[in-house]
């Protein structure tokens, strides 16, 4: 099916990216016009001036890439062309649930997804009468849009989400943009057009494997450089402190009233920490990061090594909360630094991208043509050439606190990890 554009949008990654009528009604509504206010990479402008954009480029940008690679699907018969608008719909409502500083909210909200969220807008919202007056179910197109519906094959689901994905495909060249960082640069177009269908998922021709590679190694790149970058982290650790201090006062995890959570925005949120009346311990200091986050004065790291999760007391600081908990109330006592004044940072993303269903991404199914005869071949990521040694788990353990409390600190965790028996282990 050709879409009908009426009208279109200049975008400074992809060109000009054109809309059809629903696309357009779904753009103009104020629960997708809510993501102006959202930045896509939470605090990274602290540490990249340029990163101040926002989930509404993201979701449109991720729109047209999922656009791209349904409609050369479509030409090579492998899906039906009725269903490329279906496709750019999902993508374009992929990301409507996100709170206020994208990610980061989930590390407050504790449980809930934005995904799980998104849902929710789009099945009890205007987002749902839009689709369905145009003959979309909202129910299913809630579930496609996260990657999740059952009603079609598999690979409809994997051009939304996961590591052959169209938001992958938009949001590295983008976040590499507005950073400047130059590793989020990918040959997307040639991913897109080496994509196939077999036995229901998505293959990529085996010639064009080399560009599968440098995506992934890109999106390693970026979270070393940008995602994860330690001041970034840092940023963002006290913000979201400062978030689960007011909680009880500003109800920012409170979901019942959909309507209410859709309000915030990251302005609004700054605005409510650093005007908080401080009538306790906790108000003073959810008050105090906030202003601190916004001046720009952060706390440093005193810690960092990159570890071995096979190691057993390594894994446990990464799996369980209350090891974590143990650990930082260790290095309070040893340091004599209150427990306040301490984060134990350790990010639990993937090196490389989950599945579509969540799991580890443990091999990449390679498409040759022998004749008018496809042959599909799993490859284990470890067979890889680069991709292998990524593999897994961006293991970093770091600690953070106040900079007058730095030299303390650091040496206290020096000498209880080391104590722990574990120190050996880091590289």
């Amino acid at each position: 099916m050709k879409l009908k554009p009426v009208g279109e949008i200049r975008d400074p990654v992809h060109g000009y990216i054109q809309l059809t009528d629903v696309e357009k009604q779904l753009i103009d509504s104020p629960f997708v016009q809510r993501l102006r206010k959202i930045h896509q990479l939470a605090g990274s402008y602290l540490v990249y001036p340029g990163a101040t954009h926002t989930r509404f480029e993201h979701v449109i940008g991720t729109m047209h890439v999922a656009g791209l690679t349904a409609e050369a699907l479509a030409q090579g018969a492998e899906m039906d062309p009725e269903l490329v608008q279906e496709v750019r719909l999902a993508a374009l409502l992929h990301d409507v649930g996100h709170g206020p500083f994208s990610h980061m909210y989930e590390d407050v909200l504790k449980g809930k997804s934005h995904e799980e969220i998104s849902q929710r807008v789009i099945r009890e919202t205007s987002v749902g009468d839009i689709l369905d007056s145009y003959g979309f179910s909202p129910k299913k197109m809630s579930e496609f849009a996260v990657g999740r519906q059952r009603s079609r094959a598999p690979f409809m689901n994997e051009i939304i989400a996961g590591s052959l994905s169209a938001d992958m495909m938009d949001y590295l060249p983008r976040d590499s943009y507005f950073t400047g960082v130059e590793y989020g640069k990918v040959d997307a177009q040639r991913v897109m057009n080496s994509l196939h269908v077999a036995a229901g998922h998505l293959v990529i021709d085996d010639a064009a494997v080399y560009a599968y590679e440098a995506l992934l190694l890109a999106r390693y790149e970026m979270f070393k450089a940008v995602y994860f970058h330690r001041t970034v982290r840092a940023a963002e650790l006290m913000l979201a402190r400062s978030m689960q201090l007011a909680d009880g006062v500003l109800g920012l995890t409170d979901l019942k009233d959909l309507s209410r959570y859709l309000d915030l925005t990251d302005e609004l949120v700054i605005h409510s920490l650093v005007t908080l009346e401080p009538s306790t311990p906790d108000l003073r200091e959810a008050r105090r990061l906030a202003v601190d986050f916004n001046d720009r004065r952060l706390v440093k790291c005193a810690f960092e090594r990159v570890v071995q999760r096979k190691e057993e007391k390594v894994g446990l600081l990464f799996a369980d909360e209350s090891a974590r908990e143990k650990t930082v109330a260790a290095i309070a006592e040893a340091s004599g630094v209150d427990r306040g004044k301490l984060y134990l940072d350790v990010p639990t993303t993937p090196s490389v991208p989950y599945t579509y269903t969540k799991g580890v991404l443990k091999e990449v199914n390679l498409l040759k043509f022998e004749g008018n005869r496809k042959v599909v071949r799993a490859v284990p990521l470890s067979e890889l050439s680069l991709v292998g040694s990524i593999a897994g788990f961006m293991d970093v353990l770091r600690v953070y606190t106040t900079q007058e409390n730095r030299p303390a600190v650091e040496k206290a965790t020096s000498k209880l990890f080391r104590d722990d028996g574990f120190v050996e282990t880091l590289v």
